[in-house]
């Protein structure tokens, strides 16, 4: 498949993602968020906030050129995906929690997410620039995003026990499409892509275990519960890399392959850090709790 096919098929694939987290999704996921007051502010203004300061940090420290460094932002900006609830189930975090931190991060970033690439294509590439999500581009993200999970909400609402059937082949399908576009991604860069990973893969890795530490220790420190802050850490760790290389890759939107490079490096990444760092939480609540039984510590807060 040419690399101009798979720019094509990018918004349809993204479409698909999107529809497998709404059928994951219910109305209950939302009103849930009232029960976990604590710890949804502590992910959101982590998510919304400190993250993008942290990466913006890093991006002068790492001195990345101006399409990397825009890329990391929208890296940082994209919501948590679905991949955190698997991997807070594996390593006994709060799967509800997990959901409607998902579904929140979601809306919310369909708002921030173009402020901070506008802002970041301003500072780094230039005011006078075409790159950056325009109004018209910002309401393709809304329906490139939105519709899907609305659509698939709609399914599970209505026919149940399908939407529970088709969620383990949208998902099977989800990992098929995030292969394409990485292979899109590195076909539209071409014999680069070797020198832009040397430059971009430690600030890659560096934002991803700070994103998992401030997710996890940042509400210990506010004494919300283990299993909150673990699917605190997987939520604000692991971000929608499926989502920022569309947006970065888009012809519709950014149409930028350095621009997607972060993300594509953070979407390998991700998987080998997040069994680490879920390992290593593991040891400390086996350390911490004589009987090594998560369900002793409060899931409510």
């Amino acid at each position: 498949m040419s690399s101009g096919a798979v720019l094509i098929l990018f918004p349809i694939i993204v479409g698909i993602i999107m529809l497998g987290l709404g059928l994951t999704l219910t109305l209950e996921d939302f009103r849930r968020v009232v029960k976990y007051p604590k710890a949804m502010l502590v992910c959101l203004v982590s998510q919304m906030l400190i993250l993008p300061a942290i990466c913006l940090g890093l991006v002068v420290a790492f001195n990345l050129r101006p399409e990397l460094a825009v890329g990391m932002m929208l890296l940082a900006a994209s919501p948590g995906g679905s991949t955190a609830s698997l991997y807070s189930h594996l390593f006994k975090g709060d799967l509800a929690l997990n959901i409607s931190l998902t579904a929140v991060n979601s809306v919310l970033a369909l708002f921030t997410l173009p402020i901070i690439v506008n802002l970041s294509v301003s500072a780094f590439v230039g005011s006078d620039s075409s790159l950056g999500l325009q109004f018209d581009k910002v309401i393709q993200v809304f329906a490139l995003v939105l519709v899907p999970i609305a659509i698939g909400m709609a399914i599970r609402a209505k026919f149940t026990a399908a939407a529970r059937r088709l969620e383990r082949t949208v998902k099977i399908l989800s990992v098929v499409a995030l292969i394409v576009m990485i292979s899109g991604v590195i076909a539209g860069i071409g014999a680069e892509v070797f020198d832009i990973l040397g430059e971009i893969i430690l600030a890659v890795v560096a934002f991803n275990l700070i994103s998992m530490a401030i997710g996890y220790f940042g509400p210990r420190l506010l004494k919300v519960g283990e299993r909150e802050s673990i699917a605190s850490a997987f939520e604000i760790g692991l971000h929608n890399a499926s989502l920022a290389i569309t947006i970065g890759m888009s012809p519709m939107l950014l149409n930028n392959s350095t621009m997607a490079m972060p993300s594509v490096t953070y979407g390998f990444v991700m998987f080998f850090t997040a069994v680490v760092f879920g390992i290593i939480v593991s040891r400390r609540v086996r350390a911490t709790t004589p009987t090594g039984d998560l369900s002793a510590t409060p899931s409510r807060v």
